[in-house]
């Protein structure tokens, strides 16, 4: 069992988890993941680390309600446990694990999309941590939907917040302002890692491979079981056919074959759609009467 040290909403549907998980904690490393399981028949979920501490033994998750599971996951509070929580997964960033000198000598920027704040941050901060000053672009729909603007502040070299309405900060897509920052500002840089939605690191490779940048993508969104066994993760990476859970989760972004990833994606959006209304919809949720074929 695995204590919840701390609960608490970032944002709408989007919580936060520190879980008491020491082992875990020892070894992991910025890129990698965990799996979580909150009960013996609950579901397998894959969610990247955000933060650790090795010396309290802890581990941070950010989480997503999409489905059943991490609805039931979200009613949990501090002092709760979870009954599995395994790791760490994947593989490291490459800035961890490249020569630190190499490192430094580039001009690093990350671009953030939604929750993909939070798998960015820890790879931020170890770069931090070791005198390396990176630009982050943070990316929401919405001033409400923004997360850990105060911790990647703390961290990063400067730090640019984008909204899609313009509520806050700049107005538009990350895009435009990667283009802002190369364009108008003359800034230039060798290195991108991109984290988000699928279409939002799509549109980030095609911008940076026309202005010669070498881009980095994350592909955790399309993990389900998180060992390799499923095949969900699949993923076209140049002429070589990756999983994200075992030989990633991160790729060349200028080599993903992002539209079929992005098929893949929607193959399992009815299967949770469903858990979510037979979760809602309790005993009510037998007769397909809504149209997606009950418990079939």
């Amino acid at each position: 069992m695995y204590k919840i040290l701390k609960a608490e909403f970032l944002a709408d549907n989007i919580f936060l988890m520190e879980i008491e998980a020491p082992r875990v904690a020892k070894s992991c490393e910025p890129g990698q993941f965990i799996i979580a399981k909150i009960d013996e028949n609950g579901e397998r979920i894959p969610l990247t680390i955000s933060d650790y501490d090795r010396e309290r033994g802890m581990v941070q998750i950010v989480v997503q309600i999409i489905g059943a599971s991490t609805k039931k996951m979200s009613e949990l509070k501090t002092g709760d446990y979870l009954e599995d929580f395994v790791g760490p997964l994947g593989c490291p960033s490459d800035l961890v694990t490249d020569d630190i000198e190499d490192v430094k000598k580039k001009k690093i920027l990350f671009v953030a999309g939604g929750l993909g704040t939070a798998p960015v941050y820890p790879q931020v901060k170890w770069l931090h941590e070791h005198g390396i000053a990176a630009d982050v672009i943070v990316g929401a729909k919405t001033k409400d939907l923004v997360i850990l603007e105060k911790e990647m502040q703390e961290v990063a070299g400067n730090l640019y917040i984008t909204t899609d309405d313009g509520s806050y900060g700049r107005g538009g897509m990350v895009t435009d302002t990667i283009k802002y920052l190369v364009n108008d500002l003359g800034k230039k840089y060798d290195h991108c890692v991109a984290i988000g939605p699928m279409i939002m690191m799509k549109f980030v490779c095609l911008l940076t491979k026309e202005l010669g940048i070498h881009t980095i993508v994350s592909v955790n969104p399309i993990m389900v079981d998180g060992t390799g066994m499923c095949g969900a993760c699949r993923v076209q990476v140049g002429n070589e056919v990756k999983f994200a859970c075992v030989d990633g989760p991160e790729f060349d972004g200028h080599l993903v074959d992002f539209d079929q990833a992005m098929k893949r994606q929607q193959m399992y959006k009815t299967q949770e759609g469903r858990a979510m209304l037979a979760l809602t919809e309790g005993a009510t949720h037998k007769n397909g009467g809504c149209g997606c074929g009950g418990d079939k």
